[in-house]
């Protein structure tokens, strides 16, 4: 369920924060969000990989600690990437 190399560059592109930026926050959950919607769309066809559900529960709570981590730290920065994201009604 990895995100191919093309798409991986293209999310950090428009989520890095300065030129040789790849693990800030913003990029980190910018590509866990890309995976956690590409393995729920994995797990709607088969409904038994009970491994990949617990892995897709995992990768929720990670990007939730960095979406509170962000929030914590500068809430501007939060609303703006939830914004961009979608994740938050």
């Amino acid at each position: 369920m990895n995100i191919p190399e093309a798409r991986k560059h293209e999310m950090i592109d428009k989520f890095k924060l300065h030129d040789s930026d790849t693990g800030s926050p913003e990029v980190q959950i910018a590509l866990l969000t890309d995976r956690i919607t590409n393995l729920t769309e994995h797990l709607k066809t088969h409904k038994k990989d009970h491994h990949s559900r617990r892995g897709l529960l995992i990768m929720v709570g990670k990007r939730r600690r960095l979406l509170n981590y962000v929030k914590g730290k500068e809430p501007a920065r939060y609303r703006n990437i939830i914004a961009q994201l979608g994740i938050r009604k």
